[in-house]
């Protein structure tokens, strides 16, 4: 049976002329991604620490000898009071209050990707639905008669777009936070909640573009509403576009988190999150800087990681450069 080929330009490239090429055919488009992902050394060392922090962190209860919040009676500290160095019992030492350091970095790395994946998560919807109303949505009337005012719905969103993208995000996030108190769940909505703009943006101008297209008009011409012409024949030549982007909001989520729980206003310890564990130990940049380097290593190891994964895929799916 022969290939399904569509009619649209759901697989060309971000940067080329959408109109260049009519009847794009998916397989052939798939395999010319996986072809370039194959062959970029940065694709396989961002899939492969990103797929061990994740395994890393589901299997913490497993991995972690200790219970990351409390401190080992007898053996967690040494006879001044000071933490224990790494040794064969405690692989990377013990903290201030004796606690496990590989148990605490390990239950981080839960926190911290939970954390970044479902914020992220958060933005991209968002981001994507306020992105394809501004692009696809018309106008609302408001009042009556002489009073009649008719508003853009894509200048109210991408106004409001433009707000959301100017206020200051940490300090916004920070007193959101502390206003009912640092929690898992908040944190997680608020970092969200800020972090969509540039998702919606790119999907907006992205749909602004697709708009225009013989075959938009076409399925206009048949009398195809605004909602089918979005979700059947718009929507999935965007998906690649917020993959990617995606991806790379990981990257940012995590940092976001760490930089509030460094503040105290992010996950409230004791438990474990690498900006907390940073926060708790700022005072040992001297006499055991083990304290900061390990989490702030594991923050710049899985922003880069997450950064080459999602560069790879922006890459293999945008050969012709579009930003």
């Amino acid at each position: 049976m022969a290939r399904d080929v569509v009619p649209t330009t759901a697989t060309l490239p971000f940067g080329a002329d959408p109109e260049d090429e009519v009847g794009v055919d998916l397989a052939s488009a798939s395999s010319r991604v996986w072809r370039q992902l194959r062959g970029d050394p940065s694709f396989w060392i961002g899939a492969v620490v990103v797929g061990a922090l994740i395994m890393l962190a589901a299997g913490a209860n497993v991995l972690a000898p200790y219970d990351p919040n409390f401190a080992i009676r007898g053996a967690g500290l040494t006879a001044t009071g000071d933490p224990v160095g790494p040794s064969a019992e405690f692989w990377l030492g013990t903290d201030r209050l004796g606690r496990d350091y590989w148990s605490r970095l390990l239950h981080g790395a839960r926190t911290s990707l939970t954390v970044g994946i479902g914020a992220n998560l958060v933005a991209t919807l968002v981001g994507t639905l306020i992105g394809s109303v501004a692009a696809f949505a018309g106008t609302i009337v408001l009042g009556r008669g002489r009073t009649r005012i008719a508003l853009p719905v894509e200048t109210l969103l991408m106004r409001f777009t433009d707000v959301v993208l100017s206020l200051p995000a940490l300090l916004l996030a920070i007193a959101l936070v502390a206003i009912s108190g640092p929690n898992l769940f908040l944190v997680t909505v608020v970092i969200g909640g800020l972090l969509w703009t540039a998702t919606a943006r790119v999907v907006y101008g992205r749909m602004r573009l697709l708009r225009e297209l013989e075959f938009v008009a076409a399925a206009r011409a048949l009398g195809a509403s605004s909602f089918r012409i979005l979700w059947r024949h718009v929507l999935p030549h965007v998906v690649s576009l917020i993959v990617v982007y995606a991806t790379l909001g990981i990257a940012a989520a995590v940092l976001f988190e760490a930089g509030l729980s460094f503040l105290g206003v992010g996950v409230p310890p004791p438990a474990a999150s690498w900006g907390v564990m940073i926060s708790e130990h700022a005072s040992y940049y001297r006499t055991d800087p083990r304290l900061l380097v390990l989490p702030g290593a594991a923050i710049m190891l899985t922003v880069l990681a997450f950064n080459l994964l999602g560069d790879s895929l922006r890459d293999a799916i945008d050969p012709h450069g579009w930003r």
